[in-house]
């Protein structure tokens, strides 16, 4: 490749861009627009702008007075406005002018807040479904005003002529497509319809909708925003907002929650959803910008331990992004992303205070996330905690009723840990809280905070073995040939062997051990195998002194004290490794491979002597 002589190039002789339409469309569909069905979107925005400008000329009008008009057959689509309308000079600097948008210009530039999208941008997007674009427009600005023609076509072609006014005899825009046979997706007119009705339904201007088979024109935005409406009583208001959630969002709101922030122009209603949602799961929320519908995905306008509701809103002052398909993160978003926190929060106090009924099934659907908020929010914290539930010795329980009963509440740090010693910490008349859940741990060591009198502490072996009664000198030194023979049969792993009396007596044996000592005695086993290598100085440093597991057995179990009194080596060494497995089963822990494999070879060897015995 060879580059030109620059010297051959005169200084200052500039050169505009030349660019590829078609291939700015492709473009445009397959990396800014989500589908090409935003053409309508578009070109509805684009004749609400147009109104909006009207209304800043004539501010006196009423809303009304002007409208939009749809109308698609099959073989042309037309959107037509009676909106400020465009000179000849505008179509020439912002129809022939890429990316130049009517709404820039300075005379109005003061009231950009006021507009939706870009007009030069969103004209682009028909060609979307379109080869051709027909613009007819008469400016409002002007009394006698001509009408101007523009037509643009998708291979960067376009003619532009000035008509008598009375080939437009009223001030606005019409837009008309010739769809490409490929689009009759997007084009046909039951389609249009419903994608006006799709985008347009919270519009402020009337909009119709007309299939040229000389029915009256429908109406696709005949009803207002149900916030917008006046009622008889607060219920009635209630109601009708939870018909208008039930309608859109498809589900029965448990209740509704009416969300006005009078700063940014926001009104709208989140519908809390009437079952749990699994944790980490985000809904999207429908969000409107000045009545037209910007996404109905839009999970940034709530924090993220809000997944128990759907919000519809409408904003004046949020920010599309360029696809205007999303909201732009900046200050005012998370301005009103915080204000919108405060109102579920406070929905949650009335809740608490005024209708406990409500709460009550709010919080069996979704008490994790008020669990999730409740760790970062003290005053959910003081307000629902007592009212949250939680796994116990008791069953469930909210830590109100538990606190009554157990003036020492012990928390597992996890869910294996608490079924471990469930039934025989409840025996012995010890009160735990499961705190293998998610923020159920951090939540129980925060309960006395509300309540002063309460003690929180973490349950480990020590507190546990304390509690179990010691069996009388002459029976442990009856059992402790057995014992040896079982700690020797368990010294693989890390297994110390102790014989007590507990309840309930249908337990034979308990796996007391926690999933951090087994982690340590593996990092442990690691350094040892490793040892002499730079991994194995680096296990060996973090190395420390593990709790050994323990296996606890029960005095009072008719089938250990039958074991105990084994004297056949073999046999009493197959009994201790069958009562281990079965104590690990029911942890309900994952259990290693070596003890899968320990479970399968006792129950065989027993069931071999038993025959043996038999015959």
């Amino acid at each position: 490749m060879t580059l030109p002589d620059t010297a051959a190039i005169p200084a200052g002789d500039d050169r505009t861009f030349q660019v590829d339409l078609r291939g700015l469309v492709d473009l445009l569909s397959h990396h800014l627009y989500s589908s090409p069905r935003v053409y309508l979107r578009e070109l509805l925005q684009n004749a609400v702008d147009a109104l909006t400008a009207r209304h800043s000329l004539e501010p006196g009008a009423s809303t009304d007075a002007f409208g939009i008009r749809l109308y698609a057959d099959g073989s042309v689509v037309r959107v037509e406005d009676d909106g400020v309308g465009l000179t000849e000079a505008d179509v020439h600097t912002f129809l022939a002018t890429i990316g130049r948008s009517s709404k820039r210009a300075e005379r109005i530039a003061e009231q950009r807040a006021d507009f939706i999208g870009q007009f030069g941008i969103g004209l682009l997007s028909c060609f979307l479904v379109a080869d051709e674009i027909h613009v007819l427009s008469r400016s409002a600005r002007t009394p006698d005003a001509p009408t101007v023609e523009w037509r643009g076509r998708g291979d960067g072609s376009y003619t532009v002529r000035t008509l008598p006014a009375s080939a437009r005899p009223r001030p606005g825009t019409t837009v008309t497509l010739t769809p490409r046979a490929d689009a009759g997706e997007w084009t046909r007119p039951v389609q249009v319809q419903a994608l006006a009705r799709h985008f347009g339904s919270l519009l402020r201007h009337p909009v119709t909708f007309a299939d040229g088979t000389g029915g009256t024109p429908a109406p696709v935005n005949p009803e207002p925003a149900p916030w917008t409406g006046t009622y008889p009583t607060p219920g009635a208001r209630s109601r009708a907002l939870a018909a208008y959630g039930e309608e859109v969002l498809g589900f029965k709101p448990l209740d509704t929650i009416e969300l006005d922030l009078p700063a940014v122009g926001l009104k709208g209603v989140a519908c809390v959803l009437p079952e749990t949602v699994p944790a980490g799961r985000r809904h999207g929320h429908r969000v409107h910008v000045k009545g037209m519908l910007l996404s109905e995905q839009a999970e940034e306008i709530l924090p993220e331990w809000a997944f128990f509701v759907r919000c519809v809103v409408d904003a004046e002052s949020l920010r599309p992004t360029a696809s205007r398909e999303s909201l732009y993160e900046d200050d005012t978003l998370a301005a009103v992303r915080d204000a919108l926190a405060e109102r579920l929060r406070e929905w949650i106090a009335r809740a608490a205070a005024s209708d406990p009924d409500l709460l009550a099934r709010f919080l069996q659907a979704h008490h994790l996330a008020v669990k999730s908020l409740a760790v970062h929010d003290d005053e959910i914290l003081r307000m629902l905690l007592p009212w949250l539930p939680f796994e116990t010795t008791d069953g469930h329980a909210t830590l109100d009723e538990f606190a009554r009963t157990h003036r020492t509440v012990l928390v597992t740090s996890s869910v294996e840990e608490f079924r471990q010693v469930a039934a025989i910490a409840s025996a012995a008349g010890l009160g735990v809280v499961n705190g293998g859940y998610t923020y159920d741990r951090e939540l129980v060591h925060r309960l006395p905070e509300i309540r002063p009198e309460a003690s929180v502490a973490d349950l480990d072996p020590a507190t546990l073995t304390a509690h179990l009664d010691p069996v009388d000198r002459e029976t442990e030194l009856a059992a402790a040939a057995y014992l040896a023979q079982a700690r020797d049969a368990l010294a693989v792993f890390d297994c110390d062997v102790a014989l007590r009396a507990f309840h309930p007596a249908s337990a034979p044996a308990l796996l007391v051990d926690s999933r951090e000592a087994r982690h340590e005695r593996t990092r442990s086993q690691l350094a040892r195998e490793q040892e002499g290598g730079v991994w194995g100085d680096i296990l060996g440093a973090l190395r420390q002194e593990a709790p050994r597991a323990q296996l606890i057995l029960n005095q009072l179990n008719p089938l250990v004290r039958t074991a105990v009194t084994i004297t056949e080596p073999e046999l009493a060494r197959t009994s201790a490794e069958a009562l281990y497995g079965q104590a690990a089963m029911l942890s309900r822990r994952p259990l290693r491979p070596a003890e899968s494999s320990l479970i399968n070879r006792s129950f065989l060897d027993l069931l071999a002597h038993a025959l043996r015995k038999d015959s």
